[in-house]
């Protein structure tokens, strides 16, 4: 088991579709394509989004995660994560995800939000034990080599405004045909070993 960092920009591609459709599933209207369109046409042109996998011993991915730089390039936050089915005869990796924030935590300097106890918990189990309580309630996890030890000192992830990204898409019809044939392609070519 190993993490991959996709550098290939058809299999970054790739990754990011099945991402976005995994950590909003089926019923997310526009948010997956806009997540997807926004990561490519801003963060990843930025040089300020990475996409990573958990890879199994077979080279096959279980856990997908979306890393984002904050505005001084100190720290990275996961902005999705998400496990990957894995067939029940094959050898399979104990919950993944949580897997692949543990082995980036201990290798970047990371940062998580956790909207519930629930996903505050999953991220513990991962190694993230020292938090801080954000806004609206996000408790805000940080890794051990995260900088930070007040919120004051965090540092905002880069982002973009999903909004305006689906606002260009109803404004144009030819950008939002082309990045949902890029999504859909991506679904379509999922790399079964990385």
């Amino acid at each position: 088991m190993r993490v991959v960092h996709i550098k290939n920009p058809r299999q970054r591609e790739a990754c990011l579709a099945r991402l976005c459709a995994e950590a909003y599933g089926q019923e997310a209207g526009l948010r997956p394509l806009a997540t997807f369109a926004g990561t490519l046409g801003v963060l990843v042109k930025q040089e300020a989004a990475r996409v990573l996998a958990l890879v199994d011993d077979q080279s096959r991915p279980v856990a997908l995660a979306l890393l984002v730089l904050d505005e001084v390039g100190s720290s990275m936050t996961v902005m999705l994560l998400a496990e990957l089915d894995q067939e029940q005869e094959q050898e399979s990796v104990a919950r993944p995800a949580e897997r692949l924030v543990a082995e980036l935590a201990l290798k970047a300097p990371l940062r998580v939000d956790a909207r519930d106890a629930e996903q505050e918990a999953r991220f513990r189990d991962a190694g993230i034990t020292r938090w801080l309580d954000g806004m609206a309630g996000v408790r805000i996890g940080l890794g051990p080599k995260h900088p930070a030890t007040s919120l004051e000192e965090l540092p905002r992830a880069l982002t973009f405004d999903e909004a305006a990204v689906i606002q260009s898409f109803k404004r144009d019809r030819q950008q939002f045909d082309d990045y949902k044939a890029r999504f859909i392609r991506g679904l379509e070519t999922f790399p079964a070993t990385l």
